[in-house]
């Protein structure tokens, strides 16, 4: 190897090595080339499959807008942030069962028998080594630590939804505030015609002034009404931005989205869902795990624990060992198992007693949690199966204002109707078509919180 080393570095002394040398380097060289040209490739096929935004005058879909809020989220970063804290904890508790080896060196003065505080004899320069083989509490520790990386990752997931339901939430309203500001538009101008006419009446006599004020109240409460969305309809602009990422200056265009009747399933397969997938049910198991893999590990402490130790001494005559010892030997070595048998240990006994009740804790907080999200899915699914029905009261209503503004229309090409009256019927069917996009986004709300409350939420947007 060292001819090898020579003849590559020094060039002219070997031309056949060289040759060699320099041949292996063109392969290197061209497999680094080769092998950094598909890494480039991968990355290029990655940024082109994240989602960007959109560009101008093209909609802002509802999956896109949640992709680009996972991709943007503080929330996500942060929790994954946690699950590499957890991750990292587990490594250290890991380590003990490594090796270990540790150099040191020191002087000290000697007037007796050579010994140092710790109990070894002075040496001028000294490696040690350790690792546990056997020792069921750190074990047991170790594996409480692994289960909690699993639950860090239930809280990953549990930011995912958050983010999903807050995305999809501001979605939607800005959708239904901004249809809504279309038909309080309309309604601004039929209340204008209505208070147009009754000024009219009123100059000429043939209204009394009670009349010109209800017109002007009524104009009064619209423009409240708009100028309040308007308020909301930034709110949310802004809040969507913040979460998706999306720049000031670009327009947010949303399209009318549905969403999936989840809960026209049965109430108990919706339940069952619920105790399957639910992010904050599986973390709680997850710690139940690592307490219950903990306190195994504590009752093991009643059992021996076997570690492996070595150390190698470079000791001195400074230290007075001809004095007291019969032969002197500057290298040492010592390599072996150090066994420890428990014959009574106050500290095991207090460890397992802890332990034993943090399972307990654990246990209740698991039962809790699955009664406590039993009762909320069923009450989820009521809920959003009542949205419903009122969503569907609010449509039957909205058809029958468009069917009664229709005969309305017709008496007024006739003549046999006054303006006014079919005014009036405007604003309530524009009335009925507000609450008719509220009644919608209470049931898409209502159906979002099910969703998530059994897990799914993450299944339809992603």
């Amino acid at each position: 190897m060292r001819n090898l080393n020579c003849s590559v570095w020094r060039g002219p002394g070997n031309s056949r090595t060289a040759g060699h040398g320099k041949s292996r380097w063109r392969g290197l060289t061209a497999r680094s080339l080769a092998a950094a040209a598909l890494l480039l490739a991968l990355t290029g096929a990655a940024a082109a499959q994240a989602p960007g935004p959109p560009s101008a005058g093209e909609p802002l879909t509802l999956k896109r807008a949640i992709e680009l809020a996972l991709r943007n989220s503080h929330e996500m970063a942060f929790a994954r942030l946690q699950q590499k804290v957890a991750e990292k904890s587990a490594m250290i508790s890991k380590a003990d069962f490594l090796p270990s080896l540790y150099a040191g060196s020191g002087a000290a003065y000697t007037n007796g028998i050579p010994q140092t505080p710790g109990g070894s004899a002075p040496s001028v320069f000294d490696v040690s080594y350790t690792q546990q083989i056997f020792n069921p509490p750190l074990k047991g520790q170790a594996r409480e630590l692994q289960e909690r990386i699993s639950a860090q990752k239930f809280e990953v997931e549990k930011a995912r939804d958050t983010v999903i339901l807050n995305t999809a939430s501001a979605y939607l309203e800005l959708g239904k505030v901004r249809h809504s500001l279309e038909l309080l538009g309309k309604e601004r101008q039929s209340a204008q015609r209505i208070l147009d006419v009754t000024s009219e009446r009123l100059s000429e006599g043939l209204e009394l002034p009670i009349e010109a004020t209800k017109a002007q109240l009524s104009t009064a409460r619209i423009e409240k009404r708009i100028l309040e969305l308007e308020g909301r309809e930034d709110f949310l602009e802004t809040n969507l931005r913040s979460m998706t990422g999306l720049p000031e200056d670009q327009p947010i265009q949303v399209n009318t989205e549905e969403l999936p009747a989840s809960a026209e399933q049965p109430v108990a397969t919706l339940v069952g869902q619920a105790l399957a997938n639910n992010a904050s049910l599986k973390e709680a198991e997850a710690e139940r795990r690592g307490r219950e893999l903990r306190l195994k590990g504590e009752r093991g402490g009643r059992l021996p624990s076997l570690q492996l130790v070595g150390i190698y001494s470079l000791l001195t005559k400074f230290n007075n060992y001809g004095l007291f010892y019969n032969h002197f030997q500057p290298h040492n070595v010592n390599f072996g198992v150090q066994i420890q048998v428990p014959l009574f240990s106050a500290h095991t006994i207090a460890a397992i007693s802890l332990a034993t009740t943090n399972l307990k804790v654990a246990e209740m907080d698991l039962q809790n949690q699955r009664s406590e999200l039993s009762a909320e899915v069923r009450r989820q699914v009521h809920l959003t199966r009542e949205r419903d029905a009122g969503r569907e009261v609010a449509r039957l209503e909205l058809q029958l204002a468009q069917q009664n503004l229709s005969v309305l229309q017709a008496q007024y090409q006739e003549g046999r109707l006054s303006l006014r009256d079919l005014e009036k019927a405007r604003l309530e069917e524009s009335d009925r078509w507000m609450d008719f996009l509220n009644a919608g986004f209470e049931r898409q709300r209502a159906e979002l919180e099910l969703l998530r409350a059994t897990g799914q939420i993450a299944q339809v947007f992603q």
